[in-house]
């Protein structure tokens, strides 16, 4: 009787343990367009806010039973309430809706303009390009760090004789944490790129690739150790011939045959 009565009291204690744990969940936010940079990420239940990077990801503290809502100009608002499956996953994918309607077609012509771009073009005064290499400047082709490489390069540098923030940040883990982030932002990138190569038409139609699943077959490509070695060498070929491979054993594994 004392076994059941501690069961009885104790099980209520530990679903509320569970529910009002808080952990930073990840996710990142895409589109049929590609511009998820600046999307906002608002914790309407705390009060807590983020907003995505340049490839959409995020990171948010939450409970389960949380409303998260994604805004953006140009995207429908998205509610998404905190399941325990949302909870306990490990990245969040966020799908979001165009919210501009197609306008109907209108005509202008300003400045005189009689729509041939053979006389017009003649007669328009071009201002120069103005860029940083035009200029000649020093840094005109450094790279600009991105903004999970400057946190990192913040966490692990520090001045005085004893550099306490670089030490502070490995023993919590926030230094291992950025370390991945980067990696990952930099394999995104890298299938951003393959993406860019071909049309998406050629995903169906020569890779057999339904038109749902093609995120999820890049994903399959990404967790191959050699994917980045061969998004690397810039050979269309190369990387077609990985990416035919794979979608032979994608579609094996899926049962797509």
């Amino acid at each position: 009787m004392r076994s059941r009565f501690l069961l009885v009291f104790l099980f209520p204690m530990a679903i509320l343990a569970q529910t009002n744990a808080v952990k930073d969940i990840e996710g990142r936010v895409h589109s049929k367009d590609g511009d998820v940079a600046a999307t906002h990420v608002l914790n309407i239940t705390t009060d807590r806010a983020s907003i995505t990077d340049i490839n959409g990801f995020f990171s948010i503290p939450v409970r389960v039973n949380d409303t998260l809502v994604f805004s953006a100009v140009q995207f429908k608002k998205k509610t998404i309430v905190v399941t325990p499956d949302i909870f306990a996953s490990t990245m969040l994918s966020v799908p979001l809706e165009d919210a501009l309607e197609q306008l109907d077609e209108v005509v202008v012509t300003p400045y005189n303009l009689s729509g041939d771009l053979t006389k017009d073009l003649g007669g328009l005064e071009i201002e120069p390009v103005v860029t940083a290499s035009t200029l000649g400047l020093p840094n005109a082709y450094v790279k600009i760090p991105t903004k999970a490489e400057r946190e990192l390069f913040e966490a692990t540098s520090g001045g005085g004789l004893i550099p306490l923030t670089p030490i502070l940040n490995k023993i919590s883990g926030r230094t291992k944490m950025l370390k991945k982030r980067v990696e990952r932002n930099n394999l995104y990138s890298r299938t951003a790129r393959v993406r860019a190569y071909y049309p998406d038409s050629l995903y169906r139609t020569k890779l057999k690739i339904p038109k749902g699943k093609t995120d999820d077959f890049f994903y399959f490509c990404e967790v191959d150790p050699r994917f980045q070695s061969v998004v690397d060498t810039h050979d269309l070929f190369k990387i077609w011939e990985f990416l035919e491979k794979k979608s032979t054993m994608y579609r094996k594994n899926n049962d797509l045959d």
